[in-house]
């Protein structure tokens, strides 16, 4: 590999701003705003709107639509109509 030419690979936390969940991992983003890590490094921060911890979809949160129910309601709403 050519010396220079990399990005900085580095530890960062990754911070999810609505649930006040983060994790560190390694990463080429960077960030000017630092936080102090629970091992005591001093790592860059980078602020998400949305992670695994405030998704509905990992959070169980998530609507499922009930299509069948729907066609129900209106088929009893309505009637079903006989093809000619």
């Amino acid at each position: 590999m050519k010396p220079g030419i990399h990005p900085v690979y580095e530890p960062v936390v990754f911070r999810d701003k609505a649930g006040g969940f983060a994790f560190l991992t390694r990463s080429t983003l960077g960030s000017e705003k630092t936080v102090e890590w629970e091992d005591g490094r001093t790592c860059p921060v980078v602020d998400v709107e949305i992670s695994s911890a405030s998704h509905p979809f990992y959070t169980g949160t998530a609507r499922v639509l009930d299509t069948a129910g729907r066609v129900e309601r209106f088929e009893k709403r309505y009637g079903r109509r006989e093809a000619p």
